[in-house]
């Protein structure tokens, strides 16, 4: 165990294994395609707005998530996961302990990644208590995993190399997709692909991209199930290699076409680069 996990590591080990591994109150969620389109085109009305994104993930449920989640739970990595690890946004929030790691670490392309966009992994938490304030709670150790998929999300950017532009957003999603495979990863993804090649008419290979980002991800294991404290240390192509995450070959090349049109990736409504 590192330093920084020790230092995170809760004493509430026996209070997290004493719950049920599985609230059977929790309801089952079903497939609901007319409102996930619903909440889509609120989205493009404010991009911004991460609580549509949540009620797009409640209309179309990964449907094995409930077994995915209890048998990473019930092995011994899941439980060694959880005691190092038992609240990932603490962990991530804590720059100046992550900056005391080695320069060209993952621990300093996270910080630089979310300290230039302005974002805190406690911000997510908060974003998503939102949404949630008042839908029925549920203590179980289950919530931990829910929780933890929310959390890797800005790091997967940062793995990736994927910005937070609109076509990076969607290639994220689509490589989580083949970790995570609800449909609404693969729904948002190629319904904001669409949406892109309408907002700017150009040759940029928007859709492949979105499908090389789904097939990166497919030869990722499961961040979500990965001991975080372990990779944050190591240099960033060291975890990039053993994540077997290779370059987005495609999301560059489409840069490039949206640059060379002087059109900045980030802003696909057609105003100058800066």
């Amino acid at each position: 165990m590192n330093a920084l996990s020790a230092t995170f590591e809760a004493d509430t080990s026996h209070d997290f294994l004493g719950l049920p591994l599985y609230d059977e109150r929790r309801p089952q969620l079903k497939l609901r395609p007319a409102k996930a389109l619903h909440h889509f085109r609120e989205l493009l009305k404010d991009k911004e707005n991460t609580e549509e994104v949540f009620r797009i993930f409640e209309a179309l449920p990964w449907r094995d998530l409930r077994k995915a989640g209890e048998r990473f739970l019930t092995s011994e990595r899941g439980m060694d996961v959880r005691v190092k690890e038992p609240d990932l946004p603490t962990i991530l929030d804590d720059h100046e302990a992550l900056r005391r790691m080695p320069e060209g670490s993952l621990a300093h392309a996270y910080c630089d990644f979310m300290e230039s966009e302005g974002l805190t992994a406690a911000g997510l938490v908060e974003e998503f208590k939102r949404f949630a304030k008042d839908k029925p709670k549920y203590n179980d150790q289950f919530q931990w995993y829910m929780n933890r998929m929310r959390d890797v999300h800005d790091m997967l950017h940062v793995l990736t190399g994927y910005g937070r532009d609109a076509l990076g957003e969607a290639c994220v999603l689509a490589f989580t997709y083949s970790q995570q495979p609800s449909p609404a990863h693969l729904f948002i993804g190629y319904m904001a692909g669409l949406n892109i090649g309408k907002q700017v008419k150009s040759s940029a290979p928007v859709l492949r991209a979105i499908r090389e980002a789904q097939g990166l991800g497919k030869a990722c294991p499961r961040l979500v199930e990965q001991s975080i404290t372990e990779l944050l240390p190591l240099p960033l192509q060291e975890v990039r290699r053993r994540l077997n995450i290779t370059p987005a070959m495609h999301y560059r090349a489409a840069h490039a076409v949206w640059r060379s049109m002087d059109v900045d990736p980030y802003d696909l409504l057609g105003k100058k680069a800066a």
